[in-house]
Formats: C-alpha cells, sequence, structure tokens
C-alpha cells in the first residue's frame, strides 16, 4: 500500500503545481516536499513529475497516482461523513426471527423501505439455535427469540410474549362451541403437522389432556407442511387442526376461516430482542428494533 502521508503531499503538489506552496498548505519544509516525492516515487519505482525550468508537469503515472489520491481522499471524507451523520434511511440491517414472527413483522417493515431507498433491510427465519450463533457471529445485527438467552456476550430485552395456539376451522359443525373441546374430537380430525408441531403439542396439548395426551409420536396425522406460511392452509379448508404461535395465525391471509380454539390452561411464548452485549446501535437499527417492538406488542396479553 502505498504510504498515505507520502501520497496526500504529492496530491496537493499536482493540485497547486508549486513545492513552496504545497509545503506551507501541508506544514512542512520545501525539501519535505522533495524528500516525499521520492520515496513515493522509489515505492512505486516511475518518476512522478517531469521538471520544466521552475515548473514541473506529471508524468503519466504521476497522473496515475494523483487520481488516486484524489480518490482516497473523496473515500476518506464519505466515511467520515457517514459516521457522522447515522442516517437511519441508509445501510444495511439484517434481522432474525423465527419463521411465524417473520410473517407477521415483514409487512410492517416495507413502508420503511418504500420511504427510503438507501435502507437494506434482510430477514431470515431461523431456528433459535441459529438466530443466537449468528447474532454472535455478527451474520444478524439482531435476533428475536422465545428463551432469554444465556450467553455471556449477548445481551437480551423481554419485548412481550405471543400465545401458543390451538387452530382449527372458523366453521365446524361437528364442534360444540358452547363446550370445551374434546381431545377425541382432535384426534378425529387429525394434526396438520410441522417441525415444530410435535414441540408445540407436547406443550399444549400435554397441558391441557392430561389423561388422554399420550404423546405427540402417538398423535393422529393428518398432514405435513414444512413452509410455515402454508401450515394453516389445508385447516381454512377444514381438514385437521395445527398448533401454532399466534403471529403465525395473524399473518395468514385466511385467518378469517380459522378459528383459535379457547383452551383452559393457555400457553405463551416469551418474546426476547438480542444483540451482541456492548454493541452501540445505529440509529437505522434502533429504528428497526422500535418496530419489532410495536409487532410484538400486539401480540401480547391477548
Amino acid at each position: 500500500m502505498l504510504n498515505a502521508q507520502w501520497l496526500e503531499t504529492f496530491t496537493v503538489l499536482s493540485e497547486t503545481g508549486h513545492f513552496t506552496r504545497t509545503a506551507e498548505l501541508r506544514g512542512m519544509t520545501q525539501p519535505g516536499v522533495s524528500q516525499h516525492l521520492r520515496k513515493l516515487e522509489a515505492q512505486v519505482g516511475q518518476t512522478l513529475i517531469s521538471q520544466q525550468g521552475k515548473g514541473f508537469s506529471l508524468t503519466p503515472a504521476g497522473e496515475a497516482v494523483a487520481a488516486m489520491g484524489q480518490a482516497r481522499r473523496a473515500e476518506e471524507r464519505a466515511l467520515r461523513e457517514a459516521i457522522l451523520s447515522d442516517d437511519p434511511d441508509v445501510g444495511e440491517a439484517v434481522i432474525a426471527c423465527s419463521g411465524s414472527f417473520a410473517m407477521l413483522l415483514y409487512p410492517a417493515l416495507l413502508p420503511m423501505m418504500q420511504a427510503a431507498p438507501h435502507l437494506i433491510l434482510r430477514l431470515e427465519a431461523t431456528p433459535q439455535e441459529g438466530i443466537l450463533s449468528g447474532v454472535l457471529e455478527g451474520r444478524f445485527d439482531i435476533g428475536v427469540v422465545s428463551q432469554e438467552p444465556s450467553h455471556p456476550r449477548l445481551a437480551a430485552s423481554h419485548i412481550g410474549r405471543e400465545e401458543l395456539c390451538l387452530v382449527l376451522p372458523a366453521v365446524a359443525p361437528s364442534d360444540a362451541p358452547e363446550t370445551q373441546i374434546r381431545f377425541a374430537d382432535l384426534d378425529a380430525r387429525g394434526l396438520i403437522a410441522h417441525p415444530d408441531g410435535f414441540a408445540y403439542a407436547e406443550e399444549l396439548l400435554g397441558l391441557n389432556f392430561p389423561r388422554d395426551f399420550a404423546g405427540s409420536d402417538r398423535l393422529r396425522l393428518r398432514g405435513f407442511v414444512n413452509q410455515i406460511g402454508q401450515i394453516p392452509m389445508p385447516v381454512a379448508h377444514g381438514v385437521g387442526y395445527t398448533l401454532l404461535p399466534r403471529s403465525g395465525v395473524d399473518a395468514f391471509p385466511l385467518k378469517t376461516r380459522l378459528r383459535i380454539e379457547a383452551l383452559p390452561k393457555r400457553r405463551y411464548h416469551e418474546l426476547w430482542l438480542v444483540a451482541r452485549r456492548g454493541r452501540q446501535m445505529s440509529a437505522r437499527l434502533t429504528r428497526v428494533a422500535q418496530e419489532i417492538r410495536s409487532v410484538a406488542a400486539t401480540l401480547d396479553g391477548r
């Protein structure tokens, strides 16, 4: 790499065309300017100026080096401006969360992107362990998880909670809406399973049907879907039942065709916003975090 001091001296020299004036602007002596020139020429292995009496002109190599000096100066100026401005509408933010929360969050982020053409938002749906490791490694700026992390290099703030829901078709003639649904009714319908569905069954069905629930491996299956946006679709068409966090239901386009069964014992997943401990949040990340908090607030306490 070219020596930054020698390069700046030569760049000023190329602009002034005068050794004495360059020395004044750089706070140097004229011999010091000449010394910087000789050292830079030795570094690039080319003569940079051609003497013409008391004046000089740049050689082709000198013109190229002067252009580089001006470009580097412009880059440094742009860097200083970016650091000082910390514009919330400029730059990139990378967020990670569950698939169901991502479906609810992304529409809320779109107005920010529409209003700020130079703002880049990346939203990745990732399991909790992947979120935590990604934040630690710097692949994600912030993440939303359902358990408070214990890692010493992670900082977390509680932003709300969302209910784990038993989801049925909105119109279910075989059910008796005035009474609690029976486990036998669910078994007759069959589970629309998904990658997290069996764990959710252990949590919610085991809590509400302790006498009848014999484990998720004993449930009658009606189907399996691994795309979060499609999980409620069979249920909306009257096929089976499923188990989802509230965000997965609220974000579903046909949610009016779904019914969340009111169970005697409710189960909630806490929501935590995580980032690397000690990291100062940029203006854009602060703004994104505020939007995440607002979306989480819509789920809390229902």
